[in-house]
């Protein structure tokens, strides 16, 4: 996935074909927030002009322009997977949890 940073604030970036444009959503908003550059500074300037609009619309309405997470979710595998992270888990003196967790960590460290 390719993804820009403007400001601490992250888009995932595609290629629409159909328009030949080069286009970014921005993540973790309360809200949607999209731009659009044929190439990356045209990319990046549209998406801090975009990101501005959706800062001053926030400030407007009082609302607060990142989503909260609460540091919780619900993960489903399947049993046999559940059986083998606990055994792990066991083996290196670790929560489930922690096991996880260091998983993740890892993988979105890049």
């Amino acid at each position: 996935m390719n993804v820009m940073t403007v400001d601490g604030y992250h888009a995932k970036i595609e290629y629409d074909e159909e328009l030949d444009l080069f286009r970014g959503e921005i993540l973790g908003l309360n809200g949607g927030a999209d731009f659009y550059g044929k190439s990356p500074k045209e990319l990046r300037t549209e998406f801090k002009k975009s990101l501005q609009v959706f800062l001053d619309v926030c400030q407007e309405k009082g609302l607060a322009p990142r989503r909260n997470f609460s540091g919780k979710f619900n993960l489903r595998i399947s049993p046999e997977l559940h059986e083998r992270l606990a055994i792990e888990a066991q083996a290196q003196g670790k929560s489930i949890n922690t096991l996880a967790q260091e998983a993740l960590q890892e993988r979105v460290a890049s």
